[in-house]
């Protein structure tokens, strides 16, 4: 075994162990590191990573733009390489980390696309709910929009994580770190009708019991079958903008910080490490200030 597997071994066991990561991120680490494995083998005769330089780091940023890899990947990899690096340190196979320094390219802050509240009724209002499923999609996007949910801690929901008598719901995200987020009369009253008159019916597959969102055959939805729904009704609703389940969850958020919700207030309920993060959703709400402003002020009316 070469010393990068052996790094490579020890990296996912602390990743795994130590911060509690989910496999897709503990992946992605890996990835990054495998990219720098390759750049060794390729122009630095295997060189070990604990033999790197801070120059020659910079080498191998230089070689992924020349591969014309796009910035926000460019950052990806960075980010890995230099949680590797700290743990190095943290092990002591290095004083320090030659990866301080590097800086990640400057990345344009992308708005989110989100819904207003009529497009999300409009879409809602295109469910039919006499059919079974019909019922389960009120109640998923309900959910998704009410409580902000990634598309992930939605298909993972879990029965004995509602508290709808104490209206909230306990949620499982990133790092399997855990959250309450409070549910509305809405959302309660849609999950309640699904499982009293729709869950109960079907057929369920071991393993699932207390999932509560289930396909036709028992088993848990998958998150493509999550984003295929929301297409298909943006569809039919006639909504152009680029939408995935996400989109209920940035709408979530958009709408919150419009009504003067406190952005730590929000921070807690998406189940952001950092504020920073939620800080998007204020340039979001000085956009939609903005159209406003330019749209119903009389000076701005042809």
């Amino acid at each position: 075994m070469s010393n990068w597997d052996t790094y490579l071994i020890r990296f996912k066991q602390y990743l795994q162990l130590e911060r509690s990561l989910s496999k897709n991120s503990i992946e992605a680490y890996s990835d990054d590191l495998i990219k720098l494995k390759q750049y060794a083998e390729l122009f630095l005769k295997g060189k070990s990573p604990d033999k790197y330089t801070y120059k020659q780091l910079l080498k191998f940023i230089e070689w992924l733009s020349e591969l014309g890899i796009s910035a926000s990947s460019q950052a990806r990899v960075i980010s890995g390489i230099k949680a590797f690096y700290k743990f190095l340190v943290l092990e002591n196979d290095i004083p320090s980390s030659p990866a301080d320094l590097i800086e990640g390219p400057k990345l344009a802050r992308k708005l989110p696309v989100y819904l207003n509240v009529e497009e999300i009724d409009k879409m809602m209002s295109l469910i039919d709910r006499s059919k079974p499923d019909g019922e389960r999609n009120v109640s998923m996007l309900e959910t998704l929009y009410s409580c902000g949910l990634r598309v992930s801690e939605l298909v993972n929901l879990r029965i004995s994580d509602l508290h709808l008598n104490e209206d909230y719901i306990k949620v499982t995200g990133k790092g399997d770190k855990e959250r309450l987020v409070p549910i509305g009369r809405s959302g309660k009253k849609m999950i309640e009708n699904y499982m009293k008159n729709i869950r109960n019916q079907i057929a369920i597959k071991k393993g699932n019991e207390d999932v509560v969102y289930l396909n036709r055959r028992g088993a848990k939805l998958s998150r493509v079958m999550v984003f295929y729904i929301i297409k298909e009704l943006a569809k039919r609703a006639g909504i152009k903008k680029k939408l995935s389940p996400h989109t209920f969850r940035h709408s979530f958020a958009t709408h919150l910080v419009e009504g003067g919700a406190d952005l730590r207030a929000v921070q807690e309920m998406l189940g952001h490490e950092s504020i920073t993060t939620t800080e998007i959703y204020t340039h979001l709400d000085k956009q939609y200030l903005r159209e406003n402003i330019l749209s119903y002020h009389p000076r701005n009316k042809k």
